[in-house]
């Protein structure tokens, strides 16, 4: 179990520039359900890095299997 030190957050901001797409492409993964899973407090949209970086390499492992999800 990870206590809350050992979490670090990320922005959309920050989740869009290691995708390498823009803010709104991101907004619209979380609105269709796509894209790592997010979470509110207050007004910030606020993503675990552990979770961006398990998300990226699901599908990193899902496009090696050749099931092509982009």
């Amino acid at each position: 179990m990870t206590t809350a030190t050992e979490d670090h957050f990320l922005l959309t901001a920050e989740v869009a520039d290691r995708c390498r797409v823009s803010d709104s492409t991101v907004r619209y993964w979380r609105m269709t359900g796509y894209g790592p899973p997010s979470f509110r407090v207050g007004r910030r949209v606020l993503y675990r890095e552990a979770d961006v970086c398990e998300w990226l390499a699901a599908l990193r492992a899902a496009q090696a299997a050749g099931n092509g999800a982009a």
